[in-house]
């Protein structure tokens, strides 16, 4: 048995905020249409934590902290022809695209912005803080997720 993984969840707070998360209680991550950060997806598991990351917003960073509660599984929309995220070359027996369900588990007294993220040293080599980076989902390290998590006050030792 593996212990918790970690990741980093984008969402454009317009579209679907963390305060959206909240409200909603559960959601599932769908829409995701590059392949690489769909493996990723793939690669979760339930219990496994997430950073959510509001992009394309002042400023840019993360929000909160969220859980995975459903591991991958289809995603609904590749099959919804009014969708933009319809995908014609997938099939029910062949699915290109999946999703998992997440829940939020706290959200962080600020927002810890993109700028305070690329000064933490435990962030140096993340994708997230290099040029030109744009998977929606990114795998982030223990030490990283801990930065965090420090950097905004917060500690887990309730969940």
């Amino acid at each position: 048995m593996r212990g918790v993984q970690y990741w980093l969840l984008k969402s454009e707070p317009d579209v679907f905020g963390y305060a959206d998360l909240e409200r909603v209680g559960v959601e599932p991550w769908n829409g995701v249409r590059n392949y690489q950060a769909r493996n990723f997806l793939r690669a979760m598991e339930v219990g496994d934590l997430a950073l959510f990351y509001h992009s394309n917003a002042t400023p840019a960073g993360v929000a909160g902290v969220a859980r995975v509660v459903r591991a991958a599984y289809p995603d609904d929309l590749q099959f919804d022809s009014g969708s933009a995220y319809f995908d014609a070359r997938s099939s029910a027996l062949e699915p290109r695209w999946s999703m998992v369900d997440v829940a939020p588990v706290q959200a962080f007294p600020r927002v810890l912005s993109l700028a305070e993220v690329r000064a933490l040293p435990a962030w140096a080599e993340s994708p997230l803080v290099q040029r030109g980076t744009r998977l929606s989902v990114l795998p982030v390290t223990a030490l990283q997720f801990r930065a965090a998590l420090e950097a905004v006050g917060v500690s887990s030792g309730a969940w």
